[in-house]
């Protein structure tokens, strides 16, 4: 490596990396998501609830993601707040099959939003409406206005209608928070 290699990497390194938080409720999906977007040779064939959290790297044409997978159990979710500071980005999984835990997945977005680390700061937030497959589904319309998403005035949000087992619609999220990223670096 010469020196004009090391400096690059030296200075630049950061810039291409952003620590992202994956939350929602426990099933919606999040780390058939994460799964999905990782390169095919890193992919894993059996996908098991998270307990706590797990650390997943993929890479979108500009940008090293680092994504915390947080579990979504009741009983880990206060665990939630602990990434916060960190964190550059949120992306939130929603169940849109699960009409009855859609107050729930409200509640804790309500609570995520107010905290100091979050409140404070612009960060983007991708949504995904999760399980677009399933025959009782809300569309990513509905699963918006059930969270009141058009309240959220002072963080740039994106929802997009899913399927973490085809990927249909995963791509599409992940551009638009590259771009935000990149956005908020210039």
């Amino acid at each position: 490596m010469g020196l004009f290699d090391f400096f690059s990497k030296l200075f630049s390194s950061n810039k291409n990396q952003a620590q992202v938080l994956c939350v929602g409720l426990d099933n919606s999906g999040k780390t058939t998501i994460i799964n999905q977007l990782k390169p095919k040779d890193a992919q894993t064939e059996d996908i098991v609830p998270t307990i706590g959290f797990t650390v997943e790297k993929f890479r979108s044409l500009s940008v090293n993601f680092t994504v915390f997978d947080m579990s979504g159990q009741g009983k880990y979710r206060n665990l939630w707040e602990h990434y916060y500071k960190d964190a550059q980005a949120i992306i939130f999984v929603l169940d849109s099959s699960d009409k009855l835990r859609m107050v729930v997945a409200k509640e804790e977005l309500e609570l995520l939003l107010r905290h100091s680390e979050i409140s404070t700061r612009c960060l983007p937030v991708l949504f995904f409406a999760n399980k677009m497959d399933m025959r009782d589904a809300l569309s990513s319309v509905k699963c918006s206005n059930m969270l009141d998403l058009d309240k959220i005035k002072d963080k740039p949000w994106h929802i997009c209608a899913s399927n973490a087992l085809t990927g249909e619609g995963l791509h599409e999220g992940i551009q638009w928070l590259t771009d935000q990223i990149g956005s908020q670096r210039r």
